[in-house]
């Protein structure tokens, strides 16, 4: 494949993106935080399935340690296959689709706006069915992602509910850190993770570690080397690891480590120094590290954002991956682009 794949093209579009989205949505992103402060919520729900689920799960890290609110994923078939109407007065719930279209989403928010919810919908469709059953509808202005593997859309995903966070918990050193996020996702997309690709082959299975906000980003990763390049890949918390799944991380099993720059960070370089002394092949965004071996990573200047980034640097790193296993990323086997479960 000489010229670039749609994925190679909305990863490197990613920068412009966010870009677009920050300059182009200011005000209405600022009124779904006042809305959010004025209704108070207890618990905040997340609907969403596939990566927009991985973003949601970002999204509950940051709810959490920034707003101090729980987060809970609810299940879309309790309403599409199970009837149930939740109780959500005190509630606010936030959706995530690219397409806005499938229909156990739909279903979900608008059952969550019955159960008195506020809802707040963040999709890649303004003009979709999510968006009739939301109180506010924050388009991403990503642009046509033509990838079955979602990108652009992810990372834009996060950005929309960072600074609605932000917005909401008038955070200072958020705000400013999302101003200035097109910069060091550039640098994300420039980090040379090849080593990785070569070191790889003949692997068929891995996981992919992280904590907190970078758990998040490890569990889109594992999805990404499952759509794009066939391999079995799951995501586990660096501690939860060591609860059973470290069993069969024998010699030369390979570990992908994400590691942020935030107060996880130690823990995590630890581990994956423990787990590479036992004979693990083991890579890690981190230089706080002496067995495993190193990727490199670009920063943003906030724990949050400094996760985030990460995922691009990935996702870079796995459509090579891809190509270098002789697949097409951009059309992975049984995979649609828009995914409509009931």
């Amino acid at each position: 494949m000489t010229q670039k794949t749609h994925m190679r093209q909305e990863i490197e579009e990613i920068p412009q993106a966010v870009q677009r989205f920050i300059a182009g949505s200011e005000q209405l992103i600022a009124a779904a935080g006042q809305a959010l402060r004025k209704r108070n919520p207890a618990v905040v729900a997340t609907i969403a399935r596939g990566s927009s689920d991985h973003a949601a799960s970002f999204l509950k890290y940051a709810i959490e340690l920034t707003a101090g609110v729980p987060v809970a994923s609810i299940g879309p078939s309790i309403v599409s296959i199970y009837g149930r109407q939740l109780k959500l007065d005190r509630a606010a719930a936030i959706s995530i689709s690219q397409s806005g279209k499938s229909p156990d989403i739909v279903a979900l928010a608008e059952s969550a706006r019955k159960g008195g919810s506020l809802n707040i919908a963040i999709t890649n469709t303004p003009a979709s069915p999510l968006a009739d059953a939301a109180d506010f509808t924050i388009d991403l202005k990503a642009g046509p992602e033509r990838s079955v593997a979602a990108t652009k859309t992810f990372v834009s995903s996060v950005v929309a509910g960072l600074a609605i966070v932000a917005n909401w918990t008038a955070d200072q050193k958020l705000l400013d850190a999302l101003a200035v996020l097109p910069v060091a996702l550039e640098a994300a997309v420039a980090c040379d993770w090849s080593p990785l690709v070569s070191a790889l082959d003949g692997h068929q299975s891995l996981y992919v570690l992280g904590r907190g906000p970078a758990l998040a980003i490890a569990s889109e990763a594992a999805l990404k080397f499952k759509e794009t390049c066939g391999i079995h890949a799951e995501a586990y918390s660096a501690a939860e690891v060591m609860h059973g799944p470290v069993r069969i991380v024998e010699s030369s099993f390979p570990l992908l480590v994400l590691a942020a720059r935030d107060a996880a960070e130690p823990s995590v370089a630890g581990m994956a120094d423990k787990l590479a002394s036992r004979g693990a092949m083991t890579f890690v965004t981190s230089e706080r590290v002496s067995a495993a071996r190193r990727l490199p990573f670009a920063v943003s200047g906030h724990p949050l954002t400094d996760a985030l980034v990460l995922v691009v640097s990935f996702y870079g790193f796995v459509e090579a991956l891809s190509r270098h296993r002789g697949f097409n990323p951009d059309q992975p086997p049984h995979l649609n682009k828009v995914t409509e479960t009931l």
